[in-house]
């Protein structure tokens, strides 16, 4: 009862075609996650929480008061091409957010293009699937979601430690300048110690021939 089971692990599947979504959420399944469909990038954010114009409407809620919020989403797998905001973009957006940056994200394409490829896993992406997506994929994405369950259970278990770390790099921060002041002055002190009008009596007795 107490050892964890894929059915403990939320996905969430982004593709705005129908079929796609269809297949991806019969493998998931299959597989024994829990599994959630939308049709675009923003209404992916929406169910995360994150909306798109939270920055220019903080005061609004960025989930609405149903049971969005309170849902652990492990691992998100999203199409690439799709109209709007891309696979690429959406992984961008995650990314950027502190809050959801830690979830796992798997790009899916039925082109094969390599320079694509290579940018999203640059930014972030855990794996590239290209379409139809086997079983055999799917069966790549649980090492990833346990990770990040793993990172989770961490947190919660020292939730200071991260408060710590950041108060750590301020103060490193603050360090900085002072002592790139005290080495200023340290290259002042020796420039002067060593100045042409301390250093010119030495050589007041040498006569120059031309």
């Amino acid at each position: 009862m107490g050892l964890p089971t894929e059915s403990q692990f939320h996905v969430l599947a982004v593709d705005d075609s129908l079929i796609d979504r269809k297949l991806i959420e019969r493998l998931l399944k299959t597989s024994s996650f829990q599994v959630t469909t939308v049709d675009s990038g923003s209404k992916a954010l929406q169910f995360l929480g994150l909306n798109e114009d939270e920055q220019s409407n903080p005061d609004q809620p960025s989930v609405s008061p149903n049971n969005h919020q309170v849902v652990e989403v492990n691992l998100i797998i999203t199409d690439y091409c799709m109209p709007g905001m891309t696979g690429y973009d959406l992984l961008k957006k995650i990314k950027e957010s502190s809050s959801l940056r830690n979830i796992p994200v798997v790009i899916m394409s039925s082109e094969n293009v390599p320079s694509r490829i290579n940018r999203c896993l640059e930014e972030g992406a855990e794996e590239f699937f290209l379409k139809p997506v086997r079983l055999s994929d799917v069966n790549k994405l649980k090492p990833h979601m346990m990770k990040t369950k793993h990172l989770n259970h961490q947190k919660q278990e020292n939730p200071d430690q991260e408060n710590q770390e950041n108060q750590e790099a301020a103060k490193t921060q603050e360090l900085q300048p002072q002592q790139q002041s005290n080495n200023n002055n340290k290259r002042k002190a020796m420039e002067e110690g060593l100045s042409p009008d301390k250093t010119r009596p030495r050589f007041n007795g040498i006569t120059t021939v031309i």
